[in-house]
């Protein structure tokens, strides 16, 4: 009995390996179709996996986000395979149109037998598009230390930067500090000394960032760790300093702090600094000799002006001045000279002089010769600077160049400017009254940038979405607008917690900007009939006054960043054509029926809003809504939207 089990599990074991292949083979032979059919499903499974990862890679990459090496390999594999059946899609289409009347049989089993090889290929292939992620975002490389034509070399500047390699090669420094005055070239030779200690490979890391007079730990903490690729879990001011002192200790870095006012403390920041971290080197740029006094520099350099031949060379060519000139030559060696060896005036001027005539030039320099600005008793040694600054203001050509050259000086010292926010402003404050499109502003302001970094009155920045003004240009920006003429009155990023105007009287402001604080108490009313702008950076708790705008019947623009406001407090503001509120709790939202003349209407970040009030469908003249990170908004009314017949741009969902 047991040899007959066994001798009937050994001829089942044959036939299954007898018969099994046979009927493959049959298959081969005579189910063509079918094995036509399941290759094309699976090439069509294929390429939708492949256009769905790609699609994924693409959004990655736009976000300059690192593609994962196993995700490429993938695509690359199957970008191969996708192009390597074409011959068998040649060859199935030849038999299938032949099959009726004249088969061939062999060809046909061979080509069954090559289909169904390459279906399981690909269907394993389609199988492992599985990632857990298809991307990761590296850290960012600090374009600051890229190769750049900036660095102009001078004697000074030269000597400068011997001292500074010299000392970040000297194992005793660990601190070196670089003095100079404003506009003499302290930011562009430190980004020299970045981009050459790289080079080198001095140091592990290199890490840049702006303190400005009113550094703002928490700011400064975020330019650090964006370089680094490193995220903040934690909230407190504290915990982030913790998580930074982690990230950088025990590592060889560099870490250059710019425009440097008072004394820092390291610890509050994160920065691992003193005899236990000896790998980590600060350089520092400052106007103030007595900075640093009580944080032991070992190392002080300083950074002198251009000498006379210096000067001359680098303002002919930005003035565009040729040799055979003599007679303009002569009036503009005057002018030069008038610029007292500072490259950030040589610059300005020579480029708001090119192309211009002699006698053009002979006026400029009385100009200079002569001025001694009333405006400037406090600017020492900047007086001079503020003459050439101010000629070259006084040269552009436009005055909706000059007024968006101005509108920049609001933000705060060293931000990063968003053109987006000042066409926003722009608009409200009827600059481009003759553009009947906000596109159409936005393409407006993005010239007059352009024109503005042409002439070096403003800087650009990383990415085109923002620019930047030299802190004395900005100075100088804020003397001229705050003249009678403008009426301009700025404190931003003061870090203000009370208003600061108590005592002040507002009749002649036109504009005011507060932004970059944290109010927290505002006056009950005030009487300032021409102001037209406003900007205010409140506590998050603060209630914004009932009575607070009546005085302010003119007003254009009015942007709140933090804050409690009930719209109904801006039921006498008619005139309002932008109204930007950030981070704002929002009551009352039935009460913007009342500013007809609304162009923009901004609620970013506002989480108290959940819906929009129908009465926003009256305001026939809103061109933008911007809804930008309000993630509790869950209903708009039906047919809103087609209400506002003059509504070119919708933005709704998060920041990206």
């Amino acid at each position: 009995m047991a040899i007959e089990s066994v001798g009937g599990s050994i001829v089942s074991k044959i036939l299954e390996l007898l018969v099994e292949p046979a009927i493959r083979q049959f298959r081969y032979m005579f189910c063509f179709n079918n094995f036509v059919q399941e290759f094309d499903e699976q090439m069509m499974n294929l390429a939708l996996a492949f256009y769905r990862l790609q699609d994924a890679v693409d959004v990655a990459q736009r976000n300059a986000e690192e593609i994962e090496i196993d995700v490429n390999t993938w695509l690359e594999d199957a970008k191969n395979k996708i192009e390597g059946v074409k011959r068998l899609q040649n060859e199935k289409g030849k038999i299938g149109k032949c099959f009726t009347w004249c088969p061939n049989w062999m060809r046909q089993f061979k080509l069954s037998k090559a289909l169904a090889k390459k279906t399981e290929t690909l269907r394993k292939l389609e199988a492992n598009c599985k990632f857990p992620k298809v991307s990761h975002k590296p850290p960012l490389q600090d374009i600051k230390f890229l190769p750049s034509d900036g660095f102009t070399p001078s004697k000074s500047s030269e000597e400068a930067l011997e001292q500074i390699i010299k000392a970040l090669k000297d194992d005793n420094v660990n601190m070196i500090r670089l003095c100079g005055m404003g506009g003499v070239g302290k930011t562009t030779l430190v980004k020299e000394v970045g981009r050459r200690a790289k080079e080198l490979q001095l140091f592990d890391e290199v890490l840049m960032a702006t303190l400005s007079q009113n550094p703002n730990v928490t700011g400064i903490q975020d330019q650090m760790a964006d370089r680094l690729g490193l995220k903040f879990d934690e909230n407190s001011q504290e915990g982030r300093a913790g998580r930074l002192w982690q990230r950088m200790q025990g590592k060889k870095m560099l870490i250059v702090l710019d425009d440097v006012w008072k004394d820092i403390d390291f610890q509050e920041i994160g920065i691992p600094f003193g005899d236990a971290h000896r790998g980590c080197k600060i350089l520092l740029t400052t106007r103030l000799e007595k900075i640093c006094s009580s944080m032991d520099c070992q190392e002080k350099v300083f950074l002198g002006v251009l000498s006379e031949n210096e000067a001359w060379a680098l303002f002919k060519i930005n003035a565009g001045l040729r040799d055979e000139d003599s007679d303009l030559n002569r009036v503009a060696k005057e002018v030069a000279r008038e610029c007292q060896g500072l490259p950030l005036a040589l610059v300005t001027v020579g480029k708001a002089l090119k192309d211009k005539s002699e006698h053009e030039w002979e006026v400029a320099s009385e100009e200079l010769k002569k001025s001694q600005s009333r405006h400037m008793e406090t600017f020492d040694d900047r007086r001079n600077a503020y003459a050439c600054l101010k000629l070259s203001y006084d040269y552009l050509k436009h005055e909706e160049t000059k007024l968006c050259f101005l509108l920049c000086c609001l933000f705060p010292e060293d931000y990063n400017i968003p053109i987006e926010e000042l066409t926003r402003y722009a608009v409200g404050y009827g600059l481009y009254q003759d553009v009947q499109s906000i596109e159409g502003a936005r393409k407006r302001v993005y010239m007059e940038i352009e024109n503005l970094k042409a002439c070096c009155m403003l800087l650009g920045t990383e990415t085109e979405e923002y620019v930047k003004m030299h802190d004395l240009v900005r100075d100088v920006a804020i003397q001229i607008a705050s003249s009678e003429k403008y009426g301009f009155m700025v404190e931003a990023g003061f870090g203000l917690k009370e208003w600061p105007m108590r005592n002040k009287r507002f009749e002649g402001c036109t504009v005011v900007s507060l932004m970059g604080n944290k109010l927290t108490d505002l006056p009950e009313g005030l009487v300032c009939s021409q102001l037209k702008v406003l900007l205010l950076g409140l506590d998050k708790d603060l209630n914004v006054p009932e009575r607070f705008f009546e005085g302010m019947k003119a007003i254009e623009v009015l942007s709140l960043h933090g804050g409690c406001l009930s719209l109904q407090s801006l039921e006498l503001s008619t005139n309002l054509q932008s109204l930007l509120l950030r981070r704002c709790e929002c009551k009352d939202l039935n009460w913007l029926r009342k500013l007809q003349r609304l162009k923009i209407l901004v609620f970013m970040w506002c989480d108290s809003i959940e819906e929009l009030p129908d009465e926003i469908g009256e305001l026939k003249e809103l061109r933008l809504l911007d809804l930008t990170g309000c993630r509790f908004l869950r209903r708009i009314p039906v047919n809103l939207i087609g209400r506002l017949k003059k509504l070119e741009e919708l933005l709704i969902g998060d920041a990206n």
